[in-house]
């Protein structure tokens, strides 16, 4: 029985000095990255009539933005992200004139002039290196006045100047954002209400 005790005895201690400890260690701390967004960024819209497909882009017209990523010190939980893109309607190439017309008019370009990706959050911190690193994240998309949540497929790399480049993709819906897909010729050529937007965006962590 004595010998039970001597051991039980330290056994309790050292628990009790490790519950102890624990409320004397401070907690891991948010730190904050930020990320600047270089002019070398590209945005490309791809959707699809009755007849054929197209495509358009915007490679310029960017209005520069910081990326604020709020990190947990042990790189295991959401990144909260606060910064957005913004980009000009007009910018808008479909390389044919009339589609390109057609796609300015369906977004109102008149009336809401900017196209913007809000970033949100992302599943982890990115580990930085040049092999692709595949993540999940959360964009508010605003469009003709409306913004919707929604969740992308990130691909983070950084190549060895230091370069990150961060690339999503998602689907969205002329009719998530109250707008009616362009049509032709008495309604002939429909526009397809599903588009993919895709974005390649370059950063650089600044301090």
């Amino acid at each position: 029985m004595s010998f039970q005790k001597n051991i039980l005895v330290p056994v309790i201690l050292a628990a009790l000095v490790q519950v102890f400890m624990s409320f004397l260690l401070p907690a891991p701390r948010d730190y904050t990255v930020k990320w600047l967004i270089l002019e070398q960024c590209i945005v490309k819209v791809n959707g699809s009539t009755n007849i054929n497909k197209f495509a358009c882009t915007v490679a310029s017209h960017f209005n520069a933005d910081t990326l604020t990523c709020l990190v947990n010190q042990n790189n295991d939980g959401t990144v909260i992200m606060n910064g957005n893109m913004a980009m000009l309607v007009f910018s808008f190439d479909c390389v044919n004139k009339m589609m390109t017309k057609d796609l300015r008019k369906t977004l109102r370009q008149k009336e809401y002039p900017n196209f913007y990706i809000h970033f949100i959050s992302m599943e982890k911190y990115p580990l930085l290196h040049p092999a692709q690193q595949s993540l999940t994240g959360i964009v508010d998309i605003e469009l003709a006045g409306i913004k919707k949540q929604l969740t992308v497929n990130y691909r983070v790399s950084m190549n060895n100047k230091g370069i990150i480049q961060l690339a999503g993709s998602q689907v969205i819906y002329f009719s998530d954002f109250n707008l009616v897909a362009p049509r032709k010729m008495a309604g002939m050529i429909k526009t397809s209400d599903k588009l993919e937007v895709e974005f390649t965006i370059h950063c650089r962590v600044i301090k």
